[in-house]
């Protein structure tokens, strides 16, 4: 049990544990699949969330990691991206999802409580995190598709940002509600 418990200390002064390192995997992959399942329906009804986004947020959230850990765990997520039937824009995720989660793990410790005691900061976190993630991609987007080949830079950027929005305005709410319950059960 002193093992045990020296390696728990260990593990928290040097960053994520190995229980830590597990949920963010669980997470992600969970983000996968959920983008290529409930993602890809919701996209044919108009609606383009993305859920890896959404759970690297929360892994992050729930694992408050370091900042340099974050911006790791959002390259493993543009990586992740990279999967076919992920991205139809190879490469640009890995920028992205960099500066999305480093973002997440920059505001992570900000206090944001209404009243003292509703937290909003994985609303907030996630919102801002997934307009940096989403904006990148699309300025990105905008210049290799729309930019080099001529087309109306209004128009793209216009969609672009109606679409970051809304997935912003979607993440958010899905973390927001998905914290407590998880905080909960990582306790126990």
């Amino acid at each position: 049990m002193a093992e045990l418990r020296a390696t728990t200390i260990a593990e928290s002064k040097n960053g994520l544990g190995t229980q830590d390192l597990i949920l963010i995997a669980v997470l992600l992959a969970a983000g996968a699949v959920l983008k290529l399942t409930v993602g890809s329906l919701l996209s044919s009804m108009g609606m383009k969330p993305n859920f890896i986004i959404a759970m690297y947020c929360l892994a992050i959230i729930l694992t408050k990691p370091k900042v340099g850990q974050a911006a790791i765990i959002g390259l493993l997520a543009g990586i992740l991206c990279q999967l076919p039937m992920l991205n139809a824009t190879p490469l640009l995720n890995l920028v992205s999802e960099l500066l999305g989660a480093t973002v997440c793990g920059l505001l992570i410790n900000v206090g944001m409580n209404i009243g003292g005691k509703l937290d909003i900061n994985p609303l907030v976190n996630t919102f801002v995190s997934t307009v940096v993630s989403g904006g990148s991609f699309a300025a990105m987007a905008i210049y290799i598709n729309v930019v080099s080949q001529g087309g109306d830079v209004a128009v793209a950027a216009a969609t672009y940002a109606a679409i970051v929005l809304g997935t912003a305005t979607f993440n958010a709410i899905l973390v927001q509600v998905l914290v407590p319950p998880m905080r909960k059960v990582l306790k126990k």
